[in-house]
């Protein structure tokens, strides 16, 4: 049977894009408050960065269980409905972060935990694609502007509440709580079920669609956002114990690379107007790739601040740029193109922490955060392959 023709009623176009800047905003917030308690939880259990690298892997492993199904469950059920169930549980699995009765345990949450971020990313990450299609206007950098937007919020009220002195469980229950409220107000308020549903039918946006073209944008995106992940979640722990900041000051490591991020994704949408794809994604590596090697060279926290600030700016537009080429392959659905390069690169996000904890659990997490350089390097000298990839 055919899929029934997609319906664009204006009039909720305005409500829909609020809703998906809400929806990529609580998933910076929650993602940044998970990053600013990594070193809380490596205390609270009693774990090295070998053991904690072991337990983002078990993340990792539902993230892949969640590509796999996240495409079907999309084109069954449509973008709002699995944002919102998927968004919400994800929020509230914040508060069991240190509510665990012991590592089995908490590798088990993390699994869960992972699962249901990939799934709500590519939920949004689809409506976001629908979105544009429907309004003829670049929308994703600025999406992904509002994602980096509330890591820097979560990151700063995380260090603000940290040095006021809130506990972290309480910490933890209030952005839960808070942030499953505003996931579930606004899946309300995104489009209908119909429209994403049939933009990513029998099951499409999911791993298996990523061939051809859509394998290698999506590989290039695993490339930047192993070393975006990289940063989340391990920038604050490394300013704490390589640069011996106290936490507070290590929990502004995330947000000024937030920060940067989201400002240089709300201005991508009209720098992609003006430079060509390949030359501003070649660029925008180079640029993460020397202020990381700045930030690892550096024993100053405040010139590391700055550098990774510098790597917030290069990497912002890696992830909008692929996810605009995918937009473009012939001959595939630009929103299924999206869903499926979103399902690749997320491998990259989730396998980039558990990669860099291995590392430093064998030398050092100075030594582990070079691979950040090297895989800013290697996207730089892939940059032509994105324009190859959406001409072919």
């Amino acid at each position: 049977m055919s899929a029934p023709p997609l319906i664009h009623p204006v009039a909720r176009l305005p409500a829909a894009r609020w809703a998906a800047r809400t929806q990529f905003f609580c998933s910076g917030f929650i993602f940044a408050t998970w990053g600013v308690h990594i070193p809380t939880v490596k205390a609270h259990y009693g774990i090295d960065e070998a053991v904690l690298g072991l337990a983002m892997l078990a993340a990792g492993a539902g993230a892949l269980l969640g590509l796999a199904r996240a495409g079907r469950w999309i084109g069954r059920h449509g973008a709002n409905r699995i944002a919102g169930a998927a968004g919400c549980c994800y929020a509230l699995l914040l508060a069991l972060l240190l509510a665990m009765p012991g590592y089995a345990a908490l590798l088990a949450l993390l699994a869960v935990f992972g699962l249901l971020t990939s799934v709500f990313d590519v939920a949004i990450n689809t409506e976001a694609a629908a979105i544009e299609l429907a309004e003829g206007v670049p929308r994703m950098s600025g999406m992904h502007g509002m994602f980096s937007l509330g890591g820097m919020a979560g990151a700063s009220s995380g260090a603000a509440l940290l040095a006021a002195g809130w506990p972290p469980f309480t910490h933890l229950a209030v952005v839960a709580g808070a942030m499953a409220l505003a996931i579930g107000v606004a899946a309300t308020r995104m489009l209908p079920a119909s429209h994403t549903a049939s933009a990513s039918a029998d099951g499409g946006g999911g791993l298996r669609d990523a061939g051809g073209p859509l394998l290698v944008l999506g590989l290039l995106a695993a490339l930047g956002l192993v070393a975006e992940g990289a940063m989340y979640d391990w920038s604050v722990l490394y300013l704490q114990q390589e640069l011996g900041s106290p936490q507070q000051q290590a929990a502004l490591a995330y947000a000024s690379f937030s920060a940067a991020m989201a400002a240089a994704r709300f201005g991508g949408d009209a720098l992609r107007a003006r430079v060509p794809s390949t030359r501003l994604l070649a660029g925008s590596a180079l640029l993460a790739a020397a202020s990381m090697t700045v930030g690892l060279l550096t024993h100053s926290p405040w010139v590391a601040l700055a550098a990774f600030a510098g790597v917030g700016l290069g990497f912002a537009n890696v992830v909008p740029l692929l996810f605009a080429a995918a937009a473009r392959v012939p001959g595939v659905e630009p929103a299924r193109g999206i869903a499926a390069v979103s399902a690749a690169a997320y491998l990259g996000f989730m396998a980039g922490p558990p990669v860099i904890g291995l590392i430093a659990g064998a030398s050092s997490l100075t030594h582990a955060l070079s691979v950040v350089v090297l895989f800013a390097l290697a996207l730089a000298m892939s940059a032509p392959l994105a324009a190859r990839g959406a001409a072919r």
